[in-house]
């Protein structure tokens, strides 16, 4: 998409941090750093358990991410395929997702019940181990919005950087910012939680709506690029 490293980088970040803004996934956030909040004491210990759970998150990512791209770059004719339809590919792709992120193509609700079991299994590891264990876990538990990001966008981004494990690490790295703020929230008071949440969640349809536009023409040029002569 870019021959700009440095672009592509701050593209997954970006893709990254608007999952987890998106309601399905800032909704176990929150649910996470509720939680982490009732098992800790202290600020400090509230925001190294928030940093853990990111960096479960980001291993989860970057390991599915480079099973995905390398995978896909390991068979030859796969890798053919790509090196010659890939930037054909990418604008009609961008296009699809960014219809997805404003609901005019509709994906089915994910009933997200993985909450409480989650909360049980991590718990088994103990404060530190159980954040690192739930940022894991939310983060393999797609719903429609996030599965539409990181497949839909980022695995073919991460295929055309030719980055296996880079790109989906910092979008798992920008799942997981929020959480940190979240963390130094729980730390100071539920009511200031209860605020950013509120404030989160209402810049959130615009956020999506924005990006949604962008992804939408950006999409529109590269298909134009790709197939006008």
């Amino acid at each position: 998409m870019t021959d700009q490293p440095g672009f592509a980088v701050l593209t997954a970040l970006w893709l990254g941090i608007l999952t987890s803004v998106s309601p399905c996934p800032l909704a176990t956030n929150v649910a996470a750093m509720s939680y982490i909040a009732r098992q800790v004491g202290g600020i400090r210990a509230v925001i190294l358990s928030g940093l853990l759970y990111t960096l479960g998150r980001m291993t989860v990512y970057a390991v599915i991410g480079a099973l995905a791209v390398g995978g896909l770059l390991a068979i030859s004719p796969v890798a053919l395929f790509l090196q010659t339809w890939m930037n054909r590919l990418i604008g009609p792709i961008l296009v699809v997702v960014g219809l997805v992120l404003v609901g005019i193509i509709p994906l089915p609700v994910s009933s997200g019940g993985i909450g409480d079991r989650a909360h049980r299994f991590a718990g088994r590891f103990g404060t530190f181990g159980g954040a690192f264990v739930l940022g894991a876990l939310f983060a393999l538990a797609f719903c429609p919005v996030s599965a539409a990001l990181f497949f839909g966008t980022l695995v073919p981004l991460a295929l055309n950087e030719r980055s296996w494990v880079l790109l989906p690490a910092v979008y798992g790295i920008g799942t997981g910012l929020p959480v940190v703020a979240f963390a130094v929230a729980v730390g100071t008071g539920i009511n200031a939680v209860a605020r950013l949440f509120n404030q989160v969640t209402a810049a959130e349809v615009w956020v999506r709506r924005a990006t949604a536009g962008v992804f939408v023409l950006a999409g529109a040029w590269l298909s134009w690029r790709a197939y006008m002569p």
